[in-house]
């Protein structure tokens, strides 16, 4: 949340509310004159994190400098938008923080307007925000209504309740309306005995923001689940399972009525032979387990008769395209997004960083908070689904 200056200011603190009380995470960055109005300790205990000021300040860089706050953000949002931040941003200028923050973003900026009529209706500030739309800055407001000056007219802030209701609702895309979609995440438990198991290592972080993701784009979203210790995400079917095997019938049972399958889990590509009934005692230094294949969930999916189109996910320690491009072959798969793992990367981690390849083409998505890195995936996979489906009509 962006903060300017002008008496509107004080509502910021209202909107920080509500929206904390809907779950959003809010890290304030507040232009100078904004302190004019409204204090940084306000927004602060508000928010309960740290208040953004000062471009250079050497503490915040070193923490999370302006480019990381750009990377951090699913939405930029200014509250109150006053006439001089828009002609600076309009025009490119980054002078403090929260207009180069604006110009780092690489995701949505929504501004929210605040001023006196006079400056509102003047020509040079209708040019500005003409100049912002066509960049595909959404201005929300503002509404007709009794100002500070004592004048009325157009210049009032929107009420906080609407701003919030505005900002929620910008994460429905609706790409993929009417779209039933298939998510498997974390890993599968391979039993050995009562008490022990074999896994993979997976904490799930990816695939739950991939079910989100599709369910803010508008799809009807099942997730089967192996074993993780993170919530439901609202409005997901979950199916919840342990084994390979379980995760490999709840998704045959469900694919036929499957448009997109996305295997964002990690399966254990083995189980055991034969499972002891009871504890295994430790009676030598040597114990050797026979194991046998576990069915390749993603491969028999690809490989039905009328498929759905199919996502593969790859974790890889070495040679990342090639092993990647390798399965994307061999599998038959529609697409696949790869990341390094090992030396911090990947595991439990609550970022990520995808190499994405299908057919003809591939897609770099750099470092990135897994709920944002998700929703740039489900725009790649909309876009090729939808080429997909375009190709057989014709």
């Amino acid at each position: 949340m962006g903060v300017t200056g002008g008496i509107a200011a004080y509502k910021a603190a209202v909107l920080l509310r509500l929206l904390r009380q809907n779950g959003a995470e809010i890290r304030v960055v507040m232009t100078r004159n904004a302190h004019e109005f409204i204090t940084p300790l306000t927004l602060q205990a508000l928010s309960g994190k740290p208040v953004h000021t000062e471009l250079l300040d050497l503490d915040t860089e070193s923490a999370i400098g302006h480019i990381d706050l750009a990377r951090w953000a699913d939405l930029i949002l200014v509250v109150p938008a006053s006439a001089n931040f828009i002609a600076r941003y309009a025009n490119g200028f980054a002078e403090d923080l929260l207009s180069t923050l604006c110009l780092a973003a690489d995701g949505p900026v929504m501004l929210a307007p605040a001023m006196n009529q006079q400056m509102w209706l003047n020509s040079a500030t209708q040019e500005n925000l003409e100049k912002l739309k066509s960049r595909g800055i959404v201005i929300i407001g503002p509404v007709v209504g009794d100002q500070a000056c004592g004048e009325n007219g157009p210049g009032r802030l929107l009420e906080p309740e609407e701003i919030a209701s505005l900002a929620a609702n910008s994460f429905e895309t609706n790409i993929l309306t009417g779209s039933r979609i298939l998510v498997t995440a974390g890993p599968t438990r391979e039993a050995i005995d009562p008490v022990r198991y074999i896994s993979n290592r997976s904490s799930g972080k990816m695939g739950y923001a991939v079910a989100l993701a599709a369910i803010e784009a508008g799809a009807d979203v099942s997730l089967i689940s192996g074993p993780v210790n993170l919530p439901a995400p609202d409005r997901v079917n979950v199916i919840n399972v342990t084994s390979a095997a379980e995760m490999y019938n709840a998704v045959m049972q469900r694919i036929s009525n499957t448009d997109i399958f996305v295997s964002a889990a990690a399966v254990a590509d083995y189980r055991l032979q034969s499972v002891a009934e009871q504890k295994i005692k430790k009676t030598s230094d040597i114990f050797e387990l026979n194991l046998k294949k576990n069915p390749d969930i993603l491969a028999d999916v690809a490989a039905l008769q009328n498929p759905p189109f199919t996502v593969g996910f790859a974790a890889e320690t070495e040679n990342l395209e090639s092993n990647a491009q390798a399965k994307l072959r061999s599998k038959k798969l529609d697409m696949i997004a790869a990341n390094q793992v090992g030396d911090g990367l990947g595991f439990d981690s609550d970022t990520n960083a995808l190499s994405v390849f299908w057919g003809s083409g591939q897609k770099q998505l750099q470092q990135a908070p897994k709920n944002k890195l998700a929703k740039k995936l489900i725009n790649l996979i909309t876009d090729q689904y939808n080429e997909k489906n375009i190709n057989k009509t014709h």
